[in-house]
C-alpha cells in the first residue's frame, strides 16, 4: 500500500515541478547542513547487518564486534530546489550526502600470537535523492513559515567492511574486504520552520525522516542493512 502512495506522491511532485514557471509563485535554491541519525539498535529491521555484527538477533555462531550503531551518526550536506505551486503549497527536489567510517574490534577475541586487537573498518555512505510536496499554513510570503511535507526518496547506498576477521569455527584470522551497494526507495516525512531575510533569503531548520533497506550477499553476517533514520538540518535558501 505504501509503495503505491510513494509512486503517486512522486508523480504529483514531478508534475508540479514540470509546470510552467509562470504558474509558480517563486522558486528558491539552497544548501542544507545537518546531522543524520540511524535507527537505533532496538528498532532496526530483522537481519540487519549492524545488529548481526554485534551478535544481536542472530541464530548462528557469532563473535561480536565492539561498536555502537550510533557511531554511524554523522554530518550531512545537501542541495535543494523549491518551486511554489500556490501561496500555501510548494514542490521540492533535493540531494544529500553522508558518509561515516566506524573502527571496530572483536569484543572477546584477540590475536593469540601478538595479543593485539583484531581490527576492522565499517563504512556506510548514503546519497538520498528526494522529491517532496510541502504545506505552509501561514503562507509562503509570511514572516514566519512553519511547514510540513511528504514525498519519496531514492537512497543510493554503499556499505563496506575491511580489515581482519575471525572464522568462528576454526579460529583462523584472515584479512578481507566486503562491499555492497544499491538503491533503496523510501517514504519521506518532514517538518520545519523558516524565516525570510530581506525577501531574498530564507533561513531555518528542518527534521526529515526516512525509511529504507538494502539487501546484502552471503559474504556478510546480516542479509539486510537498515537505512532508516532522522536528519536534523539547517536550511539556507536564495529566492528568485
Amino acid at each position: 500500500m505504501w509503495r503505491r502512495a510513494m509512486v503517486g506522491c512522486g508523480l504529483l511532485v514531478v508534475g508540479a515541478m514540470a509546470a510552467p514557471a509562470a504558474q509558480a509563485q517563486d522558486q528558491s535554491f539552497g544548501v542544507t547542513l545537518g546531522y543524520f541519525t540511524l535507527r537505533s539498535e532496538d528498532g532496526r529491521t530483522a537481519g540487519d547487518v549492524l545488529n548481526a555484527n554485534r551478535c544481536i538477533d542472530v541464530t548462528f555462531a557469532c563473535e561480536p564486534l565492539l561498536f555502537d550503531v550510533s557511531d554511524f551518526n554523522g554530518a550531512t550536506i545537501g542541495a535543494e530546489w523549491l518551486v511554489g505551486i500556490t501561496d500555501y503549497l510548494e514542490a521540492g527536489a533535493s540531494i544529500g550526502f553522508s558518509q561515516r567510517t566506524v573502527p571496530s574490534i572483536y569484543e572477546f577475541v584477540e590475536n593469540d600470537l601478538t595479543g593485539d586487537d583484531i581490527e576492522q573498518d565499517l563504512k556506510l555512505r548514503l546519497v538520498p535523492v528526494t522529491a517532496t510536496i510541502r504545506f505552509v499554513p501561514t503562507g509562503r510570503r509570511s514572516a514566519f513559515q512553519p511547514y510540513i511535507g511528504a514525498g519519496v526518496g531514492a537512497i543510493a547506498w554503499r556499505y563496506t567492511e575491511t580489515g581482519d576477521f575471525v572464522d568462528v569455527f576454526t579460529g583462523d584470522i584472515f584479512r578481507a574486504s566486503y562491499s555492497e551497494g544499491g538503491t533503496a526507495f523510501s517514504p519521506i516525512i518532514l517538518g520545519g520552520i523558516r524565516f525570510p531575510v530581506e525577501n531574498s533569503f530564507l533561513i531555518g531548520g528542518e527534521v526529515r525522516w526516512q525509511r529504507g533497506e538494502g539487501s546484502l550477499p552471503e559474504d556478510f553476517v546480516g542479509e539486510r542493512i537498515d537505512l532508516g533514520g532522522v536528519t536534523y538540518q539547517a536550511v539556507f535558501h536564495f529566492r528568485f
